[in-house]
């Protein structure tokens, strides 16, 4: 049995050459990556039960929800962002990053943007103390989640085409 929050890695031979060498493939094991969806899947939903139960008028709750959505996608892409630039500047052939700078400021600005306007309208909001730390909380825990599975989802991505290149 895999152990639940430990990563396996995969062996495969490159038969292609006389001088094969082995090849490390990086893969999750089957019950981290259960784990990864699981908490993403109960963050989603503690999200949204604290979202659709938060009292007060309805634009503050319309306001949150567009704050929650916003943080998702800025994670998801800063995630995509950080790890496609590590590559780039981990490869030999190119010594340069990936994106533009003026890329860079966006994703960063645009994470940092979502995260202080979901703060400062989770901050300013007219409810109990206990119900916006409920909130924070989830939102918080929402956001690791989203970082996790986004590199979940890579490098079963990588490790995919690396298989497929080996093949």
């Amino acid at each position: 049995m895999a152990p639940m929050f430990n990563h396996s890695l995969e062996s495969t031979m490159q038969a292609s050459s006389p001088s094969s060498s082995a090849v490390l493939i990086h893969r999750d094991s089957k019950a981290w990556s259960l784990q990864v969806w699981l908490s993403f899947a109960i963050a989603i939903f503690v999200c949204a039960v604290g979202l659709a139960y938060l009292p007060g008028q309805d634009l503050d709750r319309a306001f949150m929800v567009m704050g929650y959505f916003f943080c998702l996608s800025a994670a998801f892409v800063l995630a995509k962002f950080v790890r496609d630039n590590e590559r780039a500047l981990a490869d030999a052939s190119t010594a340069r990053a990936a994106d533009t700078p003026m890329f860079k400021f966006v994703v960063w600005g645009g994470f940092f943007l979502a995260m202080g306007l979901t703060g400062w309208g989770l901050a300013r909001m007219e409810v109990n103390e206990t119900y916006k730390a409920f909130l924070g909380v989830s939102w918080l825990y929402l956001i690791t989640c989203t970082f996790t599975l986004a590199k979940t989802l890579r490098d079963k991505h990588e490790a995919d085409v690396r298989d497929a290149t080996l093949a």
